[in-house]
């Protein structure tokens, strides 16, 4: 079959166009669905990194678009299309800008991250709700906020985006940049000179239509780093919803806007001296407990303030000064948490603890915690325990 005429490299912003289906099959990769051959499509079949046009073929959605080895461009469809028609096509226009947006962006992005710090591209894909980037080192957050900067400075300038095939003797004497060595006609992306790079995706034509790049993640990953990065509405949207976030946290702290770092370590500085609070408050129950458990008798404590920790530490505390099975509890989520420790193994007893209330939890042989539910009668698991 002859390759598909590929207007969306053509002309990238056309919306609309008329074709005759050439072949209709059963879809070979879905049950139940078909796949279509046209002349010619202006839709972008899924490849790249950048995912497929969606739209109208007829009245007939398509749900997916794929180039095959021999060119031809495959429109998947819930229902058969007759061969030899002529076919009106119209694809999602912002579904396909907004593709454009992220791959133009990311183009500008990487280039600048090759030529500052010769990072290079080594993973792309057009996601949601970020575009993901694999890059080839590590970098500092200093380091993609100037790459960032950069980036958008590029946007702001509004240089032409130029896509073209050059001849092979061209092709030879241009530094572009390419994942994987290529054979045939090469298609190149000029990314207003921020990139140059072998691409067979659909763009803006000038750097000003990507409107804003943002990073808004990095983590590292495989020897380098993965960035989650937003270009366009896209930014825009993010950078709105990371706003309105930052005015409802600091709203709920008592500072402004784009303070609300500095307040949440206060807090967290508060916290960790209540913790030591607490946990020096919590030594000294459990040594005033353990001061007046008889020595070498089980002990069953009910307790109305400690946390899991506390618990543990009245428990283990008890039993090591009684030299006997320990068993103590206090209200705790929604139920009764409890620790229980013995010189030998307690697992057993917490298990038929657990069988008999409906508890949860487990542990080793010298402490198990877990929790009863809500409502458990204190007196009744007292007097389990006494049998037991």
């Amino acid at each position: 079959m002859v390759p598909t005429r590929r207007l969306y490299e053509e002309t990238p912003t056309l919306r609309a166009f008329d074709a005759a289906v050439v072949q209709c099959r059963p879809d070979p990769a879905a049950e139940g669905y078909w796949e279509t051959a046209l002349d010619a499509t202006a839709f972008y079949p899924e490849g790249g990194g950048q995912p497929c046009d969606l739209g109208l073929l007829g009245e007939q959605p398509v749900l997916a678009v794929r180039m095959d080895g021999e060119g031809v461009v495959w429109h998947r469809t819930a229902q058969p299309l007759p061969e030899g028609a002529a076919l009106h096509g119209e694809i999602d226009w912002d579904r396909r800008f907004d593709h454009m947006q992220q791959h133009t962006g990311e183009h500008i992005l990487s280039g600048i991250l090759h030529s500052l710090y010769g990072a290079e591209n080594v993973g792309f894909h057009i996601g949601s709700p970020a575009v993901r980037v694999d890059v080839s080192l590590p970098l500092t957050a200093e380091q993609l906020a100037r790459a960032e900067e950069q980036a958008n400075d590029t946007v702001q300038a509004d240089k032409p985006v130029h896509c073209w095939v050059p001849p092979r003797g061209e092709l030879a004497n241009l530094p572009y940049r390419s994942k994987k060595e290529l054979e045939g006609d090469v298609r190149l992306v000029d990314a207003g000179g921020a990139d140059l790079c072998a691409c067979c995706g659909t763009h803006v034509a000038t750097t000003g239509q990507v409107g804003l790049i943002k990073i808004l993640s990095a983590q590292n990953y495989k020897g380098g780093v993965r960035l989650a990065v937003a270009c366009g509405k896209r930014a825009c949207r993010a950078v709105s919803d990371l706003w309105a976030d930052s005015q409802a946290a600091g709203a709920l702290l008592s500072v402004p806007a784009g303070e609300s770092a500095r307040a949440v370590r206060h807090l967290l500085d508060a916290q960790s001296a209540d913790r030591q609070r607490l946990a020096a408050l919590q030594n000294a129950l459990a040594d005033q407990t353990a001061a007046a458990a008889p020595a070498g008798e089980p002990y069953v404590g009910f307790f109305d303030g400690p946390d899991p920790d506390g618990l543990r530490r009245i428990c283990l505390t008890v039993a090591q000064k009684t030299g006997a099975r320990c068993a103590v509890f206090a209200p705790g989520g929604q139920g009764l948490a409890y620790a229980l420790s013995d010189p030998e193994d307690v697992r057993t007893l917490c298990r038929r603890l657990n069988a008999q209330f409906g508890g949860r939890g487990g542990g080793k042989a010298v402490l198990c915690q877990g929790s009863l539910p809500a409502g458990t009668d204190r007196k009744a698991v007292e007097e389990f325990l006494r049998r037991e």
